[in-house]
């Protein structure tokens, strides 16, 4: 796991009515403090990467669907440098991520619905000045490739 990068298994608590599922609390270990609460889809097989932030720590789930999220650690002092994660979150796997600054992350809608993200980051946006650094998804500068793996083929 890249150092600094936490993750948390979200529990689903259903009854008759539906269902409710927690994302975080304040007295999460992975909770700092609160900037905001936003929301954005990706339609299926669209990239959102790459991007960091150098002073805010992001908090991220999918609520519908799936996706699969990668993390680059772009950090040269750090004992993961260069290391890449991948997650795959939504419906069939809940979780929140927590990505500390200086680590590149994005997802990719997978499956056949939107997948929905949501994300509370430490900081609100600063529409002055946007913390807020991209590269292209198929930048050179991170050794990943968001295209489907077919050598992982299941059943």
């Amino acid at each position: 796991m890249i150092d600094g990068v936490q993750v948390k298994k979200l529990k689903v608590i259903p009854d008759e009515r539906g269902w409710l599922m927690e994302i975080l609390r304040c007295d999460d270990d992975i909770y700092q403090k609160f900037g905001q609460v936003y929301m954005t889809t990706a339609y299926p097989g669209v990239v959102k990467a790459w991007h960091l932030h150098k002073k805010q720590t992001d908090n991220f789930t999918c609520i519908r669907g799936m996706m699969k999220v990668a993390l680059y650690d772009s950090r040269e002092n750090s004992a993961t440098y260069g290391e890449i994660n991948e997650f795959f979150v939504g419906d069939k796997n809940p979780m929140i991520i927590s990505v500390p600054p200086y680590v590149y992350h994005g997802f990719k809608a997978v499956g056949d619905e939107t997948a929905y993200f949501v994300s509370v980051p430490t900081l609100p946006f600063n529409y002055d000045e946007p913390d807020e650094f991209r590269l292209e998804p198929d930048t050179d500068e991170i050794p990943y490739d968001w295209i489907l793996d077919k050598s992982k083929k299941h059943g």
